[in-house]
């Protein structure tokens, strides 16, 4: 069976700024600036939409000191995509910043691993080191959705549709997942938070905000398995995203880049 291609976009909706100390587990020598960008992603063909992480309210951005640019279903919207109508929503984990604006998707279903949804509702939570990236009324939509059957859950790696699946990879959180999407490049796999730079796996570093070490280094090897090559990992939060791929269009110079092309492409 031949496998559909899909296009796939990031789509940056906050950014702050930060110092390289901060971003990996021991800190680092060289005391320099470090900036994080935040996205959404988006994977479409003519058949299925599916968007991965919904990103944080202005709200939060105000409380945990974030810029925000635009709310991410502004973002989508750019795309001609209405977050009211999306029908699929994968959630790589649950951190404030991956599943703030669920409620902006009110006919999506969501997905979650298993592991993260005992993770965000178990005895970890008594610890405010783990529990200090969550929102407790994000932990508390997603248990309503739970009951409103809108939660579809998933036990480790499985296939969400022909050439997209998921991957449980863990470390950062107990649940994390990332995603393995069929392109015309080949497999591209967006790796959400399991590499928030390109720097953590590609020199095995960890950064701080960190469930299970072990988890996380093995998941470095697992992204590099999955993907078509090391070029075709795509990490959370770096800024070097929007530079090495292309916009979409002139329009969208700065707010997206396209990610089923290679870098430079």
């Amino acid at each position: 069976m031949t496998l559909p291609t899909y296009e796939v976009f990031a789509i940056k909706y906050a950014q702050r700024d930060a110092r390289r100390t901060s971003h990996f587990l021991g800190g680092d020598p060289h005391d320099a600036p470090m900036p994080m960008d935040y996205f959404v992603w988006l994977i479409r063909n003519s058949e299925r939409t599916f968007v991965l992480d919904v990103g944080f309210t202005a709200e939060v951005a105000a409380q945990r000191k974030r810029v925000m640019l635009r709310r991410p279903a502004e973002g989508l919207a750019r795309f001609g995509v209405d977050a009211q109508s999306v029908r699929d929503v994968i959630v790589s984990h649950m951190h404030y910043d991956h599943i703030g604006t669920f409620g902006d998707f009110a006919q999506a279903r969501f997905h979650l691993q298993d592991d993260e949804m005992a993770f965000v509702t178990g005895r970890y939570m008594c610890h405010e080191h783990f529990r200090h990236s969550f929102e407790v009324e994000d932990v508390v939509g997603m248990v309503r959705m739970v009951y409103e059957e809108r939660v579809q859950f998933h036990h480790g790696d499985d296939e969400l549709a022909p050439g997209v699946t998921l991957h449980r990879i863990g470390g950062h959180t107990a649940g994390l997942q990332s995603v393995r999407v069929h392109t015309k490049r080949g497999w591209v796999v967006l790796a959400s938070d399991a590499s928030h730079y390109y720097e953590h796996f590609e020199k095995g570093r960890v950064f701080p905000t960190v469930f299970n070490i072990g988890e996380t280094l093995e998941g470095y090897r697992k992204l590099q398995r999955l993907a078509a090559s090391p070029e075709h990992i795509i990490p959370g939060h770096d800024p070097l995203v929007m530079a090495r791929y292309p916009a979409p269009s002139a329009e969208l110079q700065g707010v997206a880049v396209r990610l089923d092309v290679m870098p430079g492409g």
